[in-house]
């Protein structure tokens, strides 16, 4: 009798993992088991001196950055046209090993020029480049917004990472390039500012930054505006499907300039399905005004069909779902243009660090400021183990 006793004890705790171990392979396999930000919280932030400089030219225009994990470093991306030096990308330290930046935590270390496919320089006013993205290939995509007044159209290319020359070039649909009529294609200085690729490298993301001339009005005071999101298929080189993502209506505060910008400038890929960090960014006449949204795909229609959002019942288009993460207004933070964004390494307690950098626009009004943050992220699985196991976070 003992001995059938001892033989039915092993099997209650098999009886009491089977259903993880379901529910884990229930969630592993939904589309929508995709990793969320459910805290975020302000670790500290770096202002790099005016007018600094590296090997010759001035350090300003970060206006996108990524993280290299393997080596701890950081690629930032200035937008430049070419009138402080070449089209180039700077290597950035940043020091979270205590667990929050401090005063010295950041600095640069190196600058890398940009070569077109001919290995040359880009000539000065050519580009506008303003996005970059890591590859696990020794390469950078890196996007540039070109210029409509000049009918130069926005590229986005793969660079090496060592030498700076061009390997390859995405194809960017009609729609987006910009006529001699002004009647479509993307505004100036309001188009591929974002860029970042999934986790397994196989999709890599754009946006414009406000809407194309065809889809609606760019943004304005209290007014949002309706940006496209573009994938690419990173296997074939080809884009597949586009999305809409509309910024939130932002309003103006004591603006004597008269001058008002607002838009989506980055988004990060949180994972493989469709879940980005995105990042918007305004001014209000008086300062900044930055939100962090979390961003999901899933549901909003593909709109690649669709030359002009104006010349359909935009109404009946689903857009992307978007949660507010946080409004950057909260902080006890002077904010700036901040325009890049990526996760860094985990931080000494386990929860991953993300870092914000602006773009100082070469102003000696402005900032070049890099914000570091602790956010913590759960997978739906996570959440669940954490409601069924109250002593998980203890």
């Amino acid at each position: 009798m003992r001995l059938i006793k001892k033989i039915f004890v092993f099997p209650r705790v098999i009886y009491f993992f089977i259903p993880i171990v379901i529910i884990s392979l229930f969630f592993t396999n939904l589309p929508s088991s995709a990793a969320e930000i459910t805290s975020i919280k302000f670790i500290g932030e770096v202002t790099l001196p005016k007018k600094l400089t590296l090997q010759k030219t001035e350090v300003g225009g970060l206006s996108g950055i990524t993280y290299d994990v393997k080596n701890n470093l950081y690629y930032a991306i200035s937008d430049d046209r070419g009138q402080k030096g070449n089209t180039r990308f700077y290597t950035l330290k940043i020091d979270l090993s205590k667990g929050s930046l401090q005063k010295n935590g950041v600095a640069v270390v190196n600058v890398t020029t940009l070569l077109n496919g001919s290995e040359e320089k880009f000539p000065p006013s050519q580009t506008d480049t303003e996005g970059i993205a890591l590859t696990n290939k020794g390469t950078v995509f890196i996007s540039s917004e070109g210029d409509v007044g000049k009918l130069i159209n926005p590229f986005i290319k793969e660079f090496s990472l060592s030498s700076g020359k061009e390997i390859t070039t995405l194809p960017i649909p009609n729609k987006f390039l910009p006529d001699k009529n002004g009647q479509q294609g993307i505004r100036n200085n309001l188009a591929f500012e974002s860029l970042t690729i999934t986790p397994d490298e196989k999709y890599l993301f754009t946006a414009t930054e406000n809407a194309l001339i065809q889809d609606g009005s760019a943004a304005k005071p209290k007014i949002g505006s309706p940006c496209r999101i573009l994938q690419y298929n990173l296997l074939s080189n080809q884009p597949e499907q586009e999305f809409l993502y509309q910024t939130e209506p932002v309003g103006q505060f004591l603006n004597l300039t008269g001058k008002f910008a607002s838009g989506l400038p980055d988004l990060f890929a949180l994972d493989n399905q469709g879940h980005l960090l995105s990042l918007e960014r305004s001014f209000t006449g008086l300062g900044f005004a930055v939100s962090l949204f979390q961003v999901s795909l899933e549901g909003a229609d593909d709109l690649h069909r669709i030359n002009s959002l104006l010349a359909v019942d935009s109404k009946n288009i689903k857009p992307v779902q978007k949660k507010l993460l946080l409004d950057l207004r909260t902080l006890d933070v002077v904010l700036d243009n901040i325009e890049g964004l990526t996760l860094g390494p985990k931080l000494p307690d386990g929860e991953r660090s993300l870092i914000l950098i602006s773009d100082n626009n070469f102003n000696s009004l402005q900032r070049t400021k890099i914000l570091a943050f602790k956010i913590k992220i759960e997978t739906p699985l996570i959440r669940l183990l954490r409601r069924l196991l109250p002593n998980l976070n203890r």
